[in-house]
């Protein structure tokens, strides 16, 4: 998956990095290749889910790449 981020200067130095199709995925560095390293960690913790469904009767649980 690849999605658009956007970095700013942040007022302490470094870069703030939020990505805007995801509300609350944000992270900073001292430097946009820190920055960028750690907003990749933060989508990946964001996207990750919180429990695994418990399959129910009648239900299939099946993993779609996107």
């Amino acid at each position: 998956m690849t999605f658009k981020v956007v970095l700013e200067p942040s007022e302490d130095g470094g870069y703030t990095a939020y990505v805007p199709a995801l509300p609350g995925c944000i992270s900073e560095g001292d430097t946009i290749e820190q920055a960028l390293q750690n907003i990749r960690e933060a989508i990946e913790l964001y996207l990750e889910p919180i429990h695994e469904p418990q399959q129910q009767p009648g239900q299939l649980i099946l993993e779609v790449a996107v």
